[in-house]
């Protein structure tokens, strides 16, 4: 069996799970590929619906973005609720929000009623660099409370310092509906728990293809699967597997750094309220404490096949300009994952026939929106798909050139929002 690729996560992993791949041909109602918090979470609510499910894996489960994120889990939706009502009306923003709320609660349940262990905290907080973006958040805090009654807090001068362990920042956003975890840790306990529930999971199971009859027949190198209904939950790790669905997807890395443990001293200095944390770049740069006070620092991407040949100096070189304390601490771990964007930054649901469910480009937000996913996904399945198509609705434009041609368009549209990240207040 391949091993998960190494972090300061695989370490820290506190399940060894192992199960088989793939030998010969099998039923089932419902065949799941990708073994992320997608098909994670979507296999938990299908079996507690009493369906039988089949999970593909190409890898180890948790082995792709499900395991090496940032471990944020953030309240909302990728775009703010002002941002949705402009785009989409005040009743479908209302809805999003509602359901970006109950993403996080979901995440909450499934920990609480499995018992997964995997350093579980609370509270975000936002922080920005340039005087325009401190304007926004100011209003953006009394629409909130205005216009949501969500407790979001506007913070500056001396307090946001305390706060974020730092001065460079002109003011911040706090908030403690947010949460934050061990991601692989929660995805493996995901895992152990549709285990217990009677779903069959298959590790080292990459999908060939899969026909479009009725039940659909999804290959692998060493057997199949015949089922009523399919579920796509690759996410950043789809390929050429679903052409229609390919080209509304961008895949990207990231990149994350664990410092070696710090002191009970520099952890409150730092870190005083143990928060989550990210700032307002178009590239963004996010960090919390690990459960055992290490920093998690994440911060640049590339849009490449190829990591960087040193992570740890490419993402330390972004932590030093807001914590020069820190130029001391030695680093343990860099490592590098690959995650899904899309053209306007909101997760793209849909479905094809026959029976094919998907939900992907979860744009930075998929610890919470992939694990809704998966229950609502469940609800379209057994029939009550109202609120999976309120995800469904929105809009998912394909990247211009499709998949052949939007990499360099991406590439330069980063740059120029990298670019403008650098100047101006």
């Amino acid at each position: 069996m391949s091993a998960h690729p190494e972090s300061y996560y695989t370490v820290t992993m506190n399940h060894d799970l192992d199960f088989p791949p793939l030998q010969g041909e099998t039923r089932a109602d419902v065949c799941i590929i990708g073994g992320g918090y997608t098909g994670l979470s979507s296999a938990i609510h299908l079996a507690d619906r009493g369906y039988s499910v089949v999970l593909l894996e190409a890898e180890r489960v948790g082995w792709g973005a499900s395991g090496r994120n940032g471990g944020h889990c953030s309240i909302g939706q990728r775009k703010t609720p002002d941002e949705l009502e402009a785009l989409y009306g005040k009743d479908e923003a209302r809805k999003l929000w509602d359901l970006g709320v109950e993403s996080v609660a979901v995440v909450r349940e499934l920990i609480d009623r499995f018992g997964i262990d995997c350093d579980l905290k609370r509270g975000c907080l936002q922080a920005a660099w340039k005087r325009s973006d401190a304007e926004w958040y100011r209003r953006h805090a009394d629409f909130m409370k205005a216009e949501y009654g969500f407790d979001m807090r506007y913070v500056e001068g001396e307090e946001l310092a305390h706060l974020a362990g730092t001065n460079v920042f002109r003011a911040g956003l706090l908030e403690y509906a947010s949460a934050h975890l061990h991601p692989l840790n929660y995805a493996l306990g995901l895992a152990a728990a549709a285990d217990g529930l009677g779903v069959r999971i298959f590790e080292q199971s990459r999908v060939k293809g899969y026909d479009r009859a009725r039940p659909t027949r999804v290959r692998t190198a060493a057997g199949a699967v015949l089922a009523d209904h399919v579920v796509l939950a690759c996410n950043g790790y789809l390929g050429r597997l679903e052409p229609r669905v390919a080209g509304r997807i961008m895949p990207l890395n990231n990149f994350i750094i664990a410092t070696e443990p710090l002191s009970a001293e520099q952890q409150r200095q730092i870190n005083p309220e143990d928060l989550c944390v990210y700032d307002a770049k178009f590239v963004v740069n996010f960090w919390k404490l690990s459960g055992d006070g290490r920093m998690l620092f994440g911060g640049g991407e590339n849009y490449t096949r190829r990591f960087p040949t040193d992570i740890k100096s490419f993402v330390r070189k972004r932590m030093l300009p807001i914590y020069p304390q820190l130029a001391d601490s030695r680093i343990d771990y860099g490592w590098g994952g690959t995650l899904a964007v899309t053209m306007n930054r909101m997760p793209c649901f849909g479905r094809l026939e026959p029976d094919v469910y998907y939900a992907l480009g979860f744009s930075g937000h998929g610890v919470q929106i992939a694990t809704l996913a998966g229950k609502l996904i469940a609800e379209a399945v057994a029939g009550t798909a109202e609120r999976f198509d309120v995800m469904a609705r929105i809009p998912a434009p394909a990247f211009p050139g499709g998949t052949l041609l939007r990499w360099p368009g991406l590439v330069a549209g980063m740059l120029y929002h990298a670019l403008r990240d650098r100047i101006g207040d």
